[in-house]
C-alpha cells in the first residue's frame, strides 16, 4: 500500500470514454505478480482479468514509475559509518561495500546475438551492483551485454570514476603500518587492484594471506547473498526476460529498488524461495543456448500465449 502511495503520481490516469482507467493499486499488484513469478502474460491476466497487452503495459509503467521516483532514494548510500562498523564486526576494517556482477537471462535477439551470449554461453544482460553489509543495494549499473567483461563495465561507470576522484565516500582514513588506507570496497578476482578496491590473494599464499583472504570473502558474501534473494524473490529475473532492449534495464532496476524496499523493511524471505532459483531458470536458460533451440523456444512461448 506504502508503493502505491508512492507510485499514484505516476500511475494514476483519468477514465476516457472507451474505458475505465486502471487502478494504481491493480496497476502495482499486476506488475509486482509478474515481477515476482515465473507465470507468462496470459496467465497473469487471467488471474485479474485483463488482456495480456495490459499486463505488459502495467509491468513497464509500474517499473517507469518506479525507477523515475524512487530509485534516487532507495539506492543510495547512507549512513558511512554504519556500513563500515558492519563490516569491521566481520574483522574487515574500513570497507564501504561489496562489489561484483550478475548476469540476467533474456530472451536471444534477432541481430547481433552473439554480443548477448556470456562466458557461461547464454544470453543476458549485466547487473553490477554494490550492497552494505546487510545486502542493500548502494550502487547499481544496469544493462551491459552478456559478453563484456566485469572489469570493463567497472571502469566506464560513474561509481568508477566517483571512487577514483576521492568523492564517493567521506575522506577518512586510518594507518596501516605506514600505509595510509581509505575506504575500500570488496571484490572478486576478476576486477583489478586499486588503492580503494581490495581483492583476493592468488597463487601460493602465506597464513596471514590466507586470513586476509577468508575475512575478504566472508564480507563479500553480502553481495552474493543479496543478487541470490534478488532472483529469489522476482523470479521474472531467472526466466529470459522478454522485453524490448529499453524496457530490460528498467524492469531489473526496478527490481533492485523494491527488493531494497523489502530489505529496508524487514519483509519475509522464505527460506525455501532460494533452493528453486536453478530449478525455474536452468531449463529455460539452455533453451538458448543455439540458434535452433531459440527458435524452437521462440515457437513454444507463442504457442502457450495463443491458448
Amino acid at each position: 500500500m506504502e508503493l502505491c502511495d508512492l507510485l499514484s503520481p505516476a500511475l494514476k490516469h483519468k477514465n476516457t470514454k472507451m474505458r475505465a482507467a486502471l487502478t494504481v493499486h491493480k496497476q502495482v499488484a499486476i506488475a509486482l505478480w509478474k515481477l515476482a513469478t515465473s507465470d507468462s502474460y496470459w496467465s497473469v491476466g487471467n488471474q485479474f482479468g485483463v488482456g495480456k497487452s495490459t499486463v505488459g503495459a502495467a509491468m513497464i509503467q509500474a517499473a517507469d514509475a518506479i525507477t523515475e521516483l524512487l530509485l534516487s532514494r532507495v539506492v543510495t548510500l547512507g549512513n558511512v559509518q554504519v556500513i563500515m562498523d558492519g563490516f569491521a564486526a566481520m574483522r574487515f576494517p574500513k570497507c564501504g561495500g561489496a562489489k561484483d556482477g550478475t548476469h540476467i537471462p533474456i530472451l536471444g535477439p534477432e541481430h547481433q546475438g552473439i554480443q548477448y551470449i556470456n562466458h557461461k554461453g547464454y544470453f543476458s544482460r549485466v547487473l553490477q551492483a554494490l550492497v552494505d553489509h546487510k545486502g542493500r543495494f548502494t550502487n547499481i549499473n544496469v544493462g551491459w551485454l552478456g559478453k563484456v567483461h566485469d572489469t570493463r563495465i567497472f571502469r566506464n561507470s560513474g561509481l568508477w570514476e566517483w571512487l577514483q576522484q576521492g568523492t564517493y565516500f567521506p575522506d577518512q582514513k586510518i594507518t596501516v603500518g605506514n600505509v595510509e588506507m581509505p575506504i575500500v570496497i570488496l571484490g572478486d578476482p576478476a576486477y583489478s587492484l586499486m588503492p580503494w578496491f581490495m581483492k583476493p590473494y592468488t597463487g601460493t599464499l602465506d597464513s596471514s594471506q590466507e586470513l586476509f583472504n577468508h575475512r575478504l570473502s566472508k564480507c563479500r558474501m553480502a553481495v552474493e547473498c543479496a543478487f541470490g534473494r534478488l532472483k529469489a524473490r522476482w523470479h521474472s529475473l531467472l526466466t529470459q526476460l522478454d522485453l524490448s532492449e529499453t524496457s530490460i534495464p528498467i524492469v531489473i532496476t526496478a527490481c533492485c529498488v523494491v527488493h531494497n524496499i523489502c530489505e529496508s523493511k524487514g519483509e519475509i524471505f522464505m527460506a525455501g524461495w532460494g533452493g528453486r532459483l536453478r530449478q525455474i531458470a536452468w531449463p529455460l536458460i539452455m533453451c538458448s543456448q543455439t540458434p535452433g533451440r531459440l527458435e524452437e523456444h521462440r515457437r513454444a512461448r507463442y504457442a502457450s500465449e495463443k491458448l
